[in-house]
């Protein structure tokens, strides 16, 4: 029995040992497995050394190297890769360091610099960044344990997600103004009608925001292979962006305003360029207008309904079956002839180019492109084939100077034929399939590339090589409109978003659309008003109509087998609104071709995220206020669905005037207002100072000579730019321009008109002031003399008519002012009030 026993208990200690060395093979085999898992994320490690060269520090790490260059006092560069850095190249960024004033130091773990604006603090084990403002309070750093890694060739900064953090920005993405809580791709990409969360679409800006804590900063990651950021979508640790290949390039800035920030930005990717004026008229465009009787039957129309207007757009339907840089000669026989008789009735033309040439035999481009060998090729050297409006097509490699050489000459024929407005579509590349193969080679400044780097970037090329034909044939301002960009895009072109949908939350999509792609550098932007795709309803047009007014780019545009969608589409009400709005829009044309020129100077959009200025005010974030955005500096303007019958608006800090009757509502409150299809909610801020004109019907037609400036009592000191130019050639980059800083003083009931600045001559030799907000005053005095101000109402809008008997009529509400008018000399004015 003890010998049974002793055999039975063996028999168990033999199972258990087997079952336990069993069960470590496993746990060895699964430690083998989780440190190969943890060797696939190469961590950049602990630094080895360290090269300090007056603003740059070369560090060599132990699986990687890095780079940190002070561009400025408040931009800093990082740069990282597994291979030695080498020159390196950037189609976005346009400036060069600046000289600053900064000190370096380090010890056995850390290496500091500070400049007058920020500090980085650079950790040596492992090797993780710090950015601090000046006191030292954190503004972004690296989220510890993860810093910066690859995954292959894929690269990934983590930063750590501060306590309540904000994320705006990204240019053209869909969703809430506020990206917390939400992960982006930047793949530009033809999304015809695409869903209101649908990302990526067009554009890449991989440009942000962060706010925390009453600090900003912004970051810019200048990588053109596919990006991806992450707001803290699916983790709550981090936020992070990461490229598919090439080099952790970003540059960090840090102001305590963001206005200041954005500002930083554009000076490193550049600014626009003074528009064409006529660009900032009304434009009416559909797909297609043809032939040629139907677009002046659309221009004589514009004019006989008294609708102010600058632009009619051709879309692909003016081509001989579809191919570039021809005409139809059935719908448009003689393209000099339609553009001169355009230009006679005050109408520009734009006609839409896209990058594919077809493949034919006597078909003059392609026989041309062939033989100065420009399209780009597969990896063997055949040339790439892929499915567009046309048919098959070859495509014109705008990475390189060949490339862009060949498609301005191009483009020039255009320009002999009378066209003023290039738009560049179809430009992401989009094939028909939106696949095209990876092994696609460009020229990429003669440092051959894959598609994977180089497809980011195929828009901005063409716009640019478009921008200098158009330019160099003209002698004078080209108008250039795109769909696809990449960081840096403002300088050659404004953008619009794509082919949208005629529905509610669409309209108001794209005003989060424009007011992202301002914040992120791009300040002439546009969307289709009334929609592209889809038909959509009386109301939706009327106001779509109205918002059309108060931003950058004012087109019309509907898509092919929908119904009519100009003004007069819609009933003789809608006409009347519309025109309301058009007329409004031309008799702002002072103010808003100020505020561009301000565009060209700092980089601030003209539509403004209310959280442009009210950064720390979380109301602003509240999807129930998102979409609500500053025309300049003076407008808000509040959108809703057509539909509603009442909204919420947020008015932050200040005092704020209704645009139709003065009246007045204080700030940091949220007020329920009523709303109507005949009226857009638009509000003044306090202390606001707005040029106007008298109504024109286009641009090619002089205004009176008496500037209408409206001034709005307030309590807050003010200065607005004023700004003219001739409207059309560069002489404004040599001087020839007339600006004036007008400054609102409060204190001492002053208004200043500096000394003007510049050799132009106004066209305005009078100055109507109209004081808002003044109560019974009855005088004021210019340069010491006295005026005698008129008591009397100012309407913004003429009256809607009564169509229907048994209908009620909403008469145009008035402004009580008080007004006087003196000329408007060179030399300082001083108007006490």
């Amino acid at each position: 029995m003890r010998q049974g026993r002793f055999l039975r208990s063996n028999s168990i200690v033999y199972m258990y040992t087997k079952a336990l060395l069993k069960h470590s093979g496993w746990l060895l085999l699964l430690s083998c497995l989780s440190a190969q898992a943890q060797n696939q994320v190469k961590k950049i490690g602990k630094v080895n050394t360290v090269n300090i060269s007056g603003q740059q520090i070369k560090i060599n790490a132990e699986n990687a190297f890095a780079e940190i260059t002070v561009y400025s006092p408040s931009v800093i560069r990082v740069r990282m890769d597994q291979h030695p850095l080498a020159a390196d190249f950037s189609y976005a960024v346009i400036a060069k360091p600046e000289t600053t004033r900064l000190q370096t130091t380090q010890n056995s773990s850390e290496i500091n610099i500070t400049t007058d604006s920020l500090q980085l603090r650079i950790t040596k084990n492992p090797f993780s960044v710090h950015f601090l403002t000046p006191s030292g309070e954190v503004i972004n750093e690296d989220e510890e344990g993860l810093t910066t890694s690859w995954i292959g060739e894929e690269v990934t900064t983590y930063k750590k997600m501060q306590e309540g953090e904000r994320f705006i920005g990204l240019g053209e993405k869909t969703g809430n103004l506020d990206r917390k809580g939400e992960g982006y791709t930047n793949w530009n990409s033809d999304k015809f009608g695409y869903a209101t969360n649908q990302d990526p679409i067009y554009a890449t800006i991989p440009f942000y925001v962060g706010i925390h804590h009453h600090l900003n900063y912004g970051i810019f990651f200048d990588n053109t292979f596919q990006s991806d950021f992450n707001f803290g979508a699916s983790n709550n640790r981090f936020s992070s962006f990461s490229a598919r290949g090439g080099e952790m390039n970003y540059y960090f800035i840090y102001h305590p305003q963001m206005a200041n920030i954005i500002t930083s930005y554009t000076a490193l990717t550049g600014r626009i360029h003074m528009p064409p004026l006529w660009s900032l008229g009304y434009q009416q465009n559909r797909y297609s207008y043809y032939p040629d009787t139907e677009v002046l039957r659309i221009a004589q129309t514009l004019r006989e309904k008294k609708i102010p207007a600058d632009g009619i757009t051709l879309d692909i339907h003016y081509m001989d079956a579809y191919k570039l840089f021809t005409w139809n000669k059935e719908r448009f026989p003689h393209p000099s002839q339609l553009t001169r008789q355009l230009e006679s009735m005050g109408f520009k033309i734009t006609v839409i180019v896209d990058p594919g040439i077809k493949v034919e035999d006597g078909y003059a481009a392609y026989e041309n492109g062939k033989k100065e060998n420009i399209f780009i090729k597969y990896s063997d050297g055949q040339n790439y084939t892929g499915q567009v409006w046309p048919g098959w097509c070859h495509f014109p490699d705008f990475t390189s100077v060949k490339g862009r050489d060949w498609w301005k000459g191009q483009i020039k024929s255009y320009m002999r034929d009378g066209v003023r407005g290039i738009w560049n579509d179809m430009n992401e590349i989009a094939t028909w399939g939106q696949k095209m193969p990876n092994n696609v080679l460009f020229d990429f400044e003669g440092h051959p590339v894959t598609h994977q780097q180089a497809h980011n970037v195929y828009g901005l090329e063409m716009v640019r090589a478009s921008y200098d034909g158009a330019r160099e044939e003209l002698k004078k301002r080209p108008f250039l409109l795109t769909r696809a960009a990449y960081a840096g895009s403002q300088r050659y072109s404004a953008i619009w978003t794509g082919d949208n949908r005629a529905e509610e939350d669409h309209m108001l999509l794209g005003v989060r659309l424009l007011n992202s792609l301002g914040v992120s550098g791009m300040p002439f932007s546009g969307m289709d008003i009334g929609g592209f795709t889809g038909n959509g309803t009386v109301s939706l047009y009327a106001r779509w109509m109205q918002i059309g007014a108060f931003i950058p780019y004012y087109r019309n545009h509907t898509g092919v087998n929908t119904k009519s969608s100009e003004p007069w589409a819609y009933g003789e009400e809608v006409l009347e609104i519309s025109r309301n709005y058009v007329n409004l829009r031309y008799r702002l044309l002072p103010y808003l071709y100020s505020t561009l020129n301000e565009a060209t100077r700092t980089g601030i959009p003209v539509m403004r995220t209310l959280a442009l200025n009210n950064t720390f005010d979380a109301n602003v974030y509240d999807t129930r206020f998102q979409n609500q955005y500053g025309y300049g500096s003076s407008f808000m303007i509040a959108p809703f669905e057509s539909t509603k019958e009442f909204g919420s608006i947020y008015f932050p800090e200040g005092k704020w005037y209704n645009l139709y009757n003065d009246a007045l509502t204080n700030g940091l409150q949220e007020v329920i207002t009523p709303l109507n299809i005949k009226t857009l909610p638009v509000y003044v801020k306090e202390s606001s100072i707005i040029p106007m004109q008298s109504l024109v019907q286009s641009t090619a037609e002089q205004p009176t000579d008496t500037l209408f400036l409206h001034l709005y009592k307030g309590d807050q000191q003010n200065t607005f730019v004023y700004y003219e130019d001739d409207g059309e050639s560069f002489d404004n980059e040599k001087g020839v321009f007339y600006q004036r800083a007008i400054t609102y003083r409060p204190a001492d009931k002053k208004m200043i008109l500096e000394k003007v600045s510049g050799s132009y001559a106004s066209k305005f030799h009078h100055i109507k002031l109209l004081l808002h907000g003044f109560g019974e005053q009855k005088s004021i005095t210019v340069n010491g003399s006295p005026l005698t101000l008129e008591s009397t109402g100012y309407s913004f809008l003429s009256p809607i008519s009564r169509f229907d008997p048994q209908g009620f009529s909403i008469p145009a509400e008035r402004c009580p002012v008080l007004q006087a008018t003196f000329e408007n000399g060179n030399q300082l004015i001083n108007v006490d009030l």
